[in-house]
């Protein structure tokens, strides 16, 4: 047995173990505080996009059957005013292979967004860099340092982004949110509302919609890529379906992580506003 004198040294170690614990979760949920109240801040002079398209190069779900599906996302969006690659999949040589057959040149994209370090969003990007350096590079400051160090060698632009960033006209960022994995969403200011790309909705999609709509003051045209839902039960999948139309989003274009089950629940539920999506998928919208 421990002595009276034993047992008071192990109290008193326990004690402060607990103290460390406390003290580290208080500053966790300061920084997690400082993060969310930053990037509520409204982005200021964000201006509209029009005449945009976006192309789905990369994700799991087949939609063109001239490309090839592949765990992953990647999507092209072409404003007027510049062309944004938001995510590159997880295999240069396929991202490369459909941009190909899908008739997309590489060299004419000029920033690329990456939303989090996850190989099937970021895997891709050695190769495009190899056949592009002069695009700018966006992604969130929490981004390895090794990471950085690498995309530094092909000598582009490396901007780090921590709260809601303006990239061009009408073309914006989420700035890094955080709950659990650190991700950024971007954002499309149009006339008919924003539109919200997603690589895979770590810190939820309905936070990441509200989050948006707190940054631009702007309504949700429509939120399209990875949604995280896959395995999840339907009831779950029920509540988030109703705080997105709680939030008065318009349309909606699950892919990648999604899950077959909140596809098929999402288009339940949106019916004739649900828009289908997968690899090789191109979306116009003439908004002006």
């Amino acid at each position: 047995m421990l002595s009276t004198r034993d047992r008071t040294v192990v109290s008193g170690v326990f004690l402060a173990f607990l103290l460390i614990l406390v003290l580290l979760w208080h500053q966790q949920f300061r920084r997690d505080r400082v993060t969310e109240e930053s990037t509520s801040k409204t982005i200021e002079g964000l201006g509209f996009v029009s005449n945009l398209k976006l192309t789905i190069l990369y994700d799991n779900n087949p939609y063109n059957s001239s490309v090839t599906a592949a765990w992953g996302f990647s999507c092209l969006i072409q404003t007027e005013a510049t062309t944004v690659l938001f995510d590159t999949g997880g295999d240069g040589h396929i991202l490369l292979e459909n941009m190909a057959r899908l008739g997309i040149d590489a060299s004419k994209v000029d920033v690329v967004v990456l939303s989090h370090i996850h190989s099937d969003h970021v895997g891709g990007l050695a190769a495009i860099l190899e056949k592009n350096n002069r695009m700018r590079m966006c992604l969130p400051s929490s981004f390895a340092d090794w990471f950085k160090l690498d995309i530094k060698r092909y000598r582009c632009e490396v901007i780090e982004v921590s709260n809601g960033t303006k990239i061009s006209k009408g073309v914006a960022t989420t700035g890094e949110l955080n709950r659990g994995i650190k991700e950024q969403a971007v954002l499309l200011n149009t006339q008919k509302g924003l539109i919200v790309i997603t690589g895979c909705a770590h810190p939820g999609i309905v936070n990441i919609a509200r989050i948006a709509k707190e940054l631009t003051g702007t309504s949700i045209h429509l939120i399209i890529g990875g949604f995280h839902m896959a395995g999840l039960s339907a009831g779950k999948i029920s509540s988030i379906i109703e705080g997105i139309k709680s939030l008065g989003v318009e349309q909606v274009g699950p892919c990648h992580c999604s899950g077959d089950l909140a596809r098929k629940m999402f288009k339940d539920a949106y019916g004739e506003k649900y828009v289908d999506t997968g690899v090789g998928r191109i979306i116009e919208l003439k908004t002006c």
